[in-house]
């Protein structure tokens, strides 16, 4: 099924349920008011409220689909190595990746037609052509000569963001080599001729067929020419330049079944392009330089394709039998390089050569690595994205149900002291609440949405204090040894978030022990000069304080080693861990804006790299942060007006009630339109608002903003289960405000507050 085919359906399948959900309500109505006529009328009246909610709801979710869709192309965007750009409506410029930006630094220009103008005088040409190609298509290319050689420019659709732009360009002096080659286009015509094919010929050449007569053309095809020189025979290799461009180089036809077949090949020793002699047996004949130097080897002799390459998806036998047979010739696969080389990729092109005993495969070969880590590295952020967005979201979610479990428990204890019957019970939901929020607090701090009280630490110093309670962890078979640089540089750190990494990767480092052994805890400082790259990560120049944690364990094999930051993935038995304490691990220490590595060798242990940013201790201001009392005590009575605005109904009972028995006067809003509705009456006094942050509608900074135009005064609390950076829309911060994670307690929801009131607690 093709893409517009695909598109058509889903608008089908989206449009289908609003139909007969429309026919639904209107034998309803039907049958209603046939029997009871004012019933039916209000009936009539709910359910169009009840469209109209759902319209919304629907719009809203299209908008922040829109929105999904725009990052996601960003990020691909981003992960290319060519120049790209996303177009939007009126050809207007979204989006520039930073190959672009490099490209073309200081631009800045909002249409396509602009940009276009850099590189071809006649963009209006280029812009038609693609948009002429993109109605029967979703992608598009269109190439121009330019001075400096070829220039490329490729769109692509993108549902619900417009076009990516993509824009090569091939220089003439990649394009013009020392052997005779062309570069053609999907269809054949000739974008660009060497030097030596333009001497072949009189005339220019537009097509590949006044010259071959077959297309398309496979690696390895032979073809007679007849040049100004007269009749000459060469051999095809054929590479594919981009998506879209294929360069054609012409060999010298070198003849066949020669019995010294490295002989054969000296012809082609120094050629540029990777080359291989296959047998029908899978041996490798011969080779050239590229070759073995792409594959890592020395020499091919008694060595089988198999040997350096792993098949692709199958035995690399079946794979060259249907090559023999004429089934699986010129068709390209994806190959891995083996042992030592597994992190190298090659994309194979085999045909056939050769007649009676001396048939005979030749293998093209084209360096892939770079593209397939690029692939990897997408495929792996999207779905730690996906992971994170949905950890994230059902984090918030269970914050606001343990805000409420928590709130109401607390109201309770007031009214029950220790002697009580039911005390004890009321002390277990409490405790067993603040598990559930720790737990909370772990999936947040893998979607790195958790909040985080930094502070300028020293590691030394904190190993050193958590040193018994790691001793109590790890038992007495292990030993737990600490080594430190002389002259640690300082880190800027959540100190309790990384007493928690601390110690999740030392118990993981206890349980992969069980015989014992010892535990090290290294740390040092590193410098780079230069950007390191390590498991498809790039860390950039600078300095850094490195903690290595190392076990002498059963280790992780290489398969799972790449899973192991997944949340709940683990490779303990079924019951024995959660799957979240290295999710955990790996969120903190992205959110601290480190780095995180693991090495693994089956059988002798595994090494956890952490590498944090140094910081400057000087530039740092000491700022106390006030802590509530674990048990809710109210204290003396409170005056003020509160207008607490919270979507969520059973957070607002408890914060209405707790602020209500503090003695403050409470007015409530479920939304923020409400409460602007009520603000409108120039004889309400308010002193402090508390809303919520993420709300339906709008949001808790935006109505607040409009509501501080008119009320400058009056202090504000933001509560959210998201950390407090999570909402920053780069405009000015709200004066007068200070911000209260959920779940939060009676107690810190009142103090807030008073302290707003009386001028206690420092600005958010």
């Amino acid at each position: 099924m093709k893409d517009g085919e695909l598109r058509r359906l889903g608008g089908q399948l989206w449009f289908l349920p609003h139909v007969l959900a429309a026919s639904s309500i209107f034998v309803v109505f039907w049958f209603v008011i046939a029997f009871d006529p004012d019933k039916g009328v209000r009936l009539a009246l709910a359910v169009l409220a009840t469209c109209l909610v759902t319209a919304a709801g629907l719009q809203a979710f299209r908008s922040q689909l829109t929105g999904t869709r725009l990052t996601l192309a960003k990020q691909l965007c981003e992960l290319s190595g060519e120049p790209s750009i996303i177009i939007g409506d009126r050809n207007r410029i979204v989006h520039l990746n930073k190959a672009m930006r490099d490209r073309l630094p200081g631009f800045h220009g909002e249409t396509i037609e602009h940009l276009l103008g850099l590189w071809v005088a006649t963009d209006r040409d280029v812009r038609l052509d693609l948009e002429r190609q993109l109605k029967v298509a979703d992608r598009a290319y269109h190439v121009a000569q330019t001075q400096t050689g070829l220039t490329e420019f490729s769109a692509k659709r993108m549902a619900g963001v417009g076009m990516i732009w993509t824009i090569q360009e091939f220089s003439k002096a990649d394009l013009d080599t020392d052997l005779p080659s062309i570069i053609v286009g999907q269809t054949g015509e000739i974008r660009f001729a060497g030097g030596a094919v333009r001497d072949w010929f009189q005339n220019p050449l537009k097509d590949v067929t006044e010259i071959i007569e077959a297309w398309p053309l496979s690696n390895g095809d032979r073809c007679r020419i007849e040049t100004l020189d007269g009749d000459q025979n060469y051999r095809l290799g054929v590479s594919s330049l981009s998506e879209n461009l294929t360069q054609i180089m012409f060999f010298p036809a070198v003849a066949e079944a020669s019995p010294n077949v490295e002989a054969d090949w000296a012809a082609i020793e120094d050629l540029p392009v990777p080359l291989l002699k296959v047998s029908h047996e899978g041996k490798l004949l011969a080779s050239n330089r590229e070759a073995r130097q792409l594959l890592g080897i020395a020499s091919t002799q008694g060595r089988r394709l198999s040997d350096v390459l792993d098949g692709p998806g199958r035995p690399i036998n079946d794979w060259l039998a249907q090559a023999m047979n004429g089934a699986g010739a010129h068709v390209s696969e994806f190959l891995r390089g083996r042992g030592e080389h597994r992190d190298t990729f090659v994309q194979v092109t085999l045909s056939t050569a050769g007649s009676g005993d001396g048939l005979h495969l030749i293998a093209v070969l084209n360096d892939v690595t770079e593209l397939k880590t690029l692939e990897a590295q997408f495929v792996q952020s999207q779905k730690m994205q996906a992971i994170g967005q949905l950890a994230g979201g059902v984090a918030h979610d269970f914050n606001n149900l343990l805000t409420a479990i928590s709130g109401h428990c607390d109201l309770l204890l007031l009214r029950h002291d220790e002697g009580h019957q039911n005390y004890a019970d009321l002390i277990q939901i409490h405790q067993n609440t603040n598990r559930a929020a720790s737990l909370v607090g772990q999936l947040l701090a893998f979607s790195r949405k958790q909040n985080l009280q930094f502070e300028t630490i020293d590691l030394r110093d904190t190993l050193s204090d958590l040193t018994h309670l790691l001793n109590r962890l790890v038992g007495e078979k292990i030993t737990l040894m600490l080594e430190h640089e002389d002259g640690l540089a300082p880190i800027r750190a959540d100190r309790r978030q990384l007493e928690q990494v601390l110690m999740n990767l030392v118990v993981n480092a206890r349980d992969a022990m069980q015989k014992g052994g010892k535990i090290r805890v290294v740390t040092h400082n590193l410098t780079l000069d230069a950007q390191m790259r390590k498991d498809r990560v790039v860390v950039p120049p600078g300095e850094y304080v490195v903690v290595n944690v190392v076990d002498e364990g059963s280790g992780i094999t290489p398969e799972k080693l790449p899973k192991i930051f997944e949340p709940f993935f683990t490779t303990k038995r079924t019951g024995e861990g959660t799957g979240l304490g290295l999710s955990t691990v790996y969120g903190i220490v992205k959110q601290t804006g480190g780095y995180i590595f693991a090495e693994s060798e089956v059988a002798k242990g595994t090494t956890f790299s952490l590498l944090f940013p140094k910081h400057d201790a000087r530039s740092d201001e000491v700022v106390a942060v006030p802590r509530p009392p674990e048990t809710p005590q109210l204290g003396g009575k409170a005056e003020g007006v509160v207008l607490l605005v919270e979507d969520e109904s059973p957070v607002r009972a408890f914060a209405s009630r707790a602020l209500s028995l503090k003695g403050f006067s409470v007015l409530e809003a479920a939304c923020a339109e409400a409460a602007l509705k009520m603000l409108e009456d120039p004889e309400l006094k308010v002193d402090v608002f508390v809303t919520d942050v993420i709300m339906p509608g709008l949001d808790g900074p935006t109505w607040v903003r409009q509501a501080l135009k008119t009320r400058p005064e009056t202090q504000v609390v933001f509560v959210s289960g998201y950390p407090e950076d999570a909402f920053e829309d780069g405009e000015a911060p709200i004066p007068n405000a200070v911000f209260l994670p959920k779940p939060f307690s009676l107690t810190a929801l009142t103090q807030a507050v008073q302290g707003q009131l009386q001028g206690e607690l420092e600005p958010a």
